[in-house]
């Protein structure tokens, strides 16, 4: 099996949650992680795979993300992966809320000529706002369990996508 040249793109600053999600998937992948404001844009095209995530804000992932996103040169069958955590109740994050809340990202990373090839959302603790006065919802996530799906749903893409 050929070796993936990987990067992890993530904002995450609140709490740190996502952040922990990107360490899993740069372990899977023997990536490098980044910030938005770390990336050079024309160095993903030397990359095989290029994650991209942050928590969501407003429906949408971070503005530092969407913006790189803009920046991107266009590539040609690039593979990309999305990734977030939300601080929606946990209850209420199902497949359907994650692809709606990746829309922005997705459509930007597609329009550069970017495969996306899986999308992973899990809850993280939110004290945005009001919710700080009573501790926040999703407290301690993302958790064990968070981290055992988000390492399965990374090497499912690292057998799929390899190629050598």
């Amino acid at each position: 099996m050929m070796v993936m040249k990987s990067l992890v793109v993530v904002s995450s600053y609140h709490h740190r949650n996502t952040e922990k999600i990107a360490q899993v998937f740069a372990d899977v992948f023997d990536a490098r992680i980044a910030t938005p404001r770390q990336v050079i844009p024309g160095e993903l095209q030397a990359c095989d795979l290029v994650g991209f995530g942050s928590g969501i804000y407003g429906g949408k992932h971070h503005d530092d993300l969407l913006e790189l996103a803009d920046r991107l040169p266009a590539v040609t069958g690039g593979k990309a992966f999305l990734f977030s955590t939300c601080g929606i109740p946990a209850t209420g994050l199902n497949h359907e809320v994650i692809h709606k809340n990746h829309a922005a990202l997705r459509g930007k990373m597609q329009s550069k000529g970017y495969i996306i090839i899986g999308e992973f959302g899990c809850p993280g603790w939110n004290t945005n706002s009001f919710l700080r006065l009573f501790g926040g919802i999703n407290k301690g996530r993302p958790d064990a369990d968070d981290l055992r799906h988000a390492k399965e749903f990374a090497e499912k893409l690292k057998t799929e996508y390899s190629s050598g």
